[in-house]
């Protein structure tokens, strides 16, 4: 067998077994620092509404959810978890928390629904949901909110009536609610993420910042040829192929994305067109001068906080908390001149704008919680999840205890040094995650002045408005939601797409195939009904912009 062919069937082996244990959640929703990174309105725009709290009650309700990273890495359950501890004092409400296996949540929800017992309140990405949202409620599953909200939850209802285009996000297509949301509703903290060069290198080799695929060309054969450098660019391909760069960075210069992306209005898949086949020509020569990881289809984050942090590699894509808040300090610790910092998403033509870069909408769905079809508790569960839209809940859910975790300086909430300068020696994200849930998700309004003191490092604060500059605002799909329908046959088809997507990206970079197989390959994918596909996202489009 031809080494190549070895090496591939080797790759796709691993990554088909690393697969299986991934849930196959987006890049914000598989990362608490993407979740910190993200954002929402001050304390000032939420009102607290007429509403009794605590809620005082007898009985105790049953929360689902799976303990994020951070909290996990000093706590092992939510029961000892000050905030969960807190958060019931506030309500009244008692709380028997059901814990799913960390990154394990897709499968534990599968179980859990099959099992028919259903928790009260259930943490997820309901939005992800197979065949939507409307067939969790169809199926009975969650619970419509409508009326719930109505009722229960004044605080939310108050916010959604002063934003009516976060309103529409967080509704299906036939107008029903299905979560109280996690929110991000401000520009500061919807960005967080791109690439990120070891800058001490480059002045080391006397090179700027690369801006274009040249530039990135000639850092990458320098970090290789003059550092000896084992895997110059390193990225996620774990839970998919190039899933690190899924929100444009490098494929992103083509003017294509690995996905659905708008042009002019219109829907595209980016691997069918021309755009995507000169970026498999690319990183099939990148690959073949080693200057992408030899592994790179088994890379997971474990594997690139690894080639980061050892020096085994010079640039990556990822996080201004998990990648720059992590690296810095580690490569730091070892020597005292490596400096991480961003670089622009990469272009063609030096001087171009970005088409392609990372950045969150208002509502992503994740960490949101849905009430159980069948519980007994609707009132009591929708009052204590409403309390986190309220100026109080607000406060708490995003600084925590006033007094422990944070004290007001004037009309600022600032942390104190249980958080900023743990005596435990936590990071700030641990003793957050204590607190807080401001470093993850959850059913509440994020707040900026969060981030503000998150990002304690000078390369994080100039990440952002440095990965900020690209057009991914026009050329991104917002978070359009398709009728049952819709979505139980798009997800048919491109479970199937994605499938010999990523099968051919991999064999073209790897060298396994020619370049020019691309073209066999756009005609397979489109044998799959691809364009059925794109016309339902267009469709769920068109109805989306005619509800604003």
């Amino acid at each position: 067998m031809h080494t190549k062919a070895r090496t591939l069937l080797l790759l796709v082996s691993i990554l088909s077994i690393v697969s299986a244990g991934c849930t196959g959640r987006s890049q914000d929703a598989r990362s608490p620092q993407a979740g910190s990174i993200s954002n929402a309105s001050t304390a000032a725009e939420v009102k607290q509404q007429p509403g009794a709290y605590p809620i005082q009650t007898s009985k105790t309700l049953t929360y689902w959810a799976e303990l994020n990273q951070n909290a996990a890495s000093v706590k092992s359950t939510f029961e000892q978890v000050p905030f969960f501890q807190e958060w019931q004092k506030r309500t009244g409400v008692k709380l028997k928390f059901i814990q799913a296996q960390a990154n394990q949540d897709k499968t534990a929800l599968n179980v859990l629904l099959a099992s028919g017992d259903l928790p009260d309140m259930m943490e997820y990405a309901w939005n992800s949901f197979p065949g939507g949202p409307e067939k969790a409620i169809n199926d009975g599953y969650i619970l419509k909110l409508n009326d719930v909200i109505d009722k229960y939850a004044p605080n939310l209802k108050q916010f959604l009536k002063e934003h009516p285009e976060i309103d529409k996000q967080i509704k299906t297509d036939e107008g029903h609610y299905y979560v109280f949301p996690f929110i991000r509703n401000d520009p500061m903290l919807q960005t967080f993420q791109g690439p990120i060069i070891r800058k001490d290198w480059l002045d080391e080799l006397g090179l700027p910042i690369p801006e274009t695929i040249d530039d990135w060309y000639v850092v990458l054969k320098a970090f290789k040829e003059k550092k000896g450098i084992e895997a110059p660019l390193t990225f996620l391909s774990v839970p998919n192929v190039l899933f690190g760069m899924d929100n444009g960075a490098f494929i992103g210069a083509y003017g294509v994305k690995k996905g659905f992306y708008l042009d002019e209005g219109k829907v595209k898949f980016g691997p069918i067109e021309g755009g995507y086949k000169e970026f498999l020509r690319t990183f099939h020569r990148w690959y073949e001068e080693g200057l992408i990881d030899r592994n790179m289809a088994t890379v997971d984050i474990k594997t690139m906080d690894s080639n980061m942090m050892l020096g085994r590699s010079g640039a990556s894509i990822w996080n201004a908390g998990s990648g720059i808040g992590k690296w810095q300090p580690a490569l730091q610790a070892k020597d005292p001149k490596a400096v991480v910092t961003a670089a622009p998403y990469p272009v063609l033509k030096r001087g171009d704008k970005p088409k392609f870069g990372q950045k969150s909408e208002e509502y992503v769905g994740s960490g949101s919680v849905a009430i159980a079809g069948n519980s007994k508790n609707v009132e009591e569960a929708a009052r204590m999840l409403d309390y986190g839209y309220s100026e109080a809940g607000h406060m708490f859910f995003n600084f925590g205890i006033e007094g422990t975790s944070y004290n007001m300086e004037g009309d600022y909430p600032k942390y104190t040094e249980l958080i900023m300068s743990n005596k435990e020696q936590l990071v700030p994200a641990q003793a957050l995650a204590m607190y807080n849930r401001a470093s993850y998700f959850g059913p509440f309004i994020q707040d900026r002045r969060y981030i503000e003191q998150a990002y304690t490092l000078s390369q994080q604060k100039e990440a952002i408005p440095v990965w900020a500059q690209n057009d991914a605002e026009r050329h991104t799909l917002p978070l359009i939601h398709k009728t049952e329908k819709e979505s139980s046959e798009s997800a048919a088809i491109m479970m199937d797409v994605m499938n010999l997507v990523d099968e051919m990206s991999i064999k073209i970079i790897l060298g396994v195939e020619p370049v020019d197989a691309y073209d066999n390959y756009v005609e397979k994918i489109k044998a799959l009904n691809v364009k059925r596909a794109i016309d339902i996202e267009q469709q769920a489009l068109d109805r989306y912009n005619f509800k604003s």
